[in-house]
């Protein structure tokens, strides 16, 4: 195990803390879920936001980036598109990526490419509960991390949700 219960917890208020030091009180901040898993993130770190430190109207969305992803032809299986729901502009506006487990950076830059769909944000910022530092096929990098880890590629990072998996936890796996 990774992370247990209150090492998530302990986890999610520091990115919540430090979203604040850099949005105040996102006024001009906007937050993206990237889904599948990152929606379970950002809604936690939403209500942590506003229930725990106060923050009102914080927007979030969640962003589909299946047909965005440079590999989505690449298996055999045919392909789920989740719901993408951004009922705000994003135009002028900081956006805050918000996923789970960043790896490789594909789906990171598929959100880059599907988030000009819905306008020009000012500035894009990525926030992860784990990063997996020396698995980057491209130069990106979150500007808000949860947990550095160094796992090898036969190994998989699993995190699970109370509120979708029974529990919080983060896992390192083997294949």
């Amino acid at each position: 195990m990774l992370l247990n219960a209150t090492e998530v917890s302990i986890a999610l208020n520091r990115l919540a803390c430090q979203l604040i030091e850099n949005h105040d009180d996102f006024s001009n901040t906007v937050l993206i879920g990237l889904q599948p898993r990152g929606i379970y993130l950002a809604n936690r770190l939403k209500t942590l936001l506003q229930e725990k430190y106060g923050i009102e109207n914080i927007k979030l969305g969640y962003l589909d980036i299946t047909f965005y992803r440079d590999d989505f032809r690449r298996s055999d299986k045919p392909l789920e598109a989740n719901k993408t729901k951004i009922n705000f502009i994003v135009e002028d506006k900081k956006v805050v990526f918000i996923d789970d487990v960043l790896y490789t950076g594909r789906s990171i830059r598929a959100g880059l490419t599907a988030i000009q769909s819905f306008g020009r944000p000012l500035e894009i910022e990525l926030l992860t509960l784990i990063d997996r530092r020396f698995s980057r096929h491209l130069p990106i990098q979150p500007d808000y991390r949860g947990r550095q880890v160094d796992a090898i590629n036969d190994e998989k990072v699993k995190v699970y949700w109370k509120e979708n998996d029974g529990e919080d936890a983060v896992y390192l796996v083997k294949n």
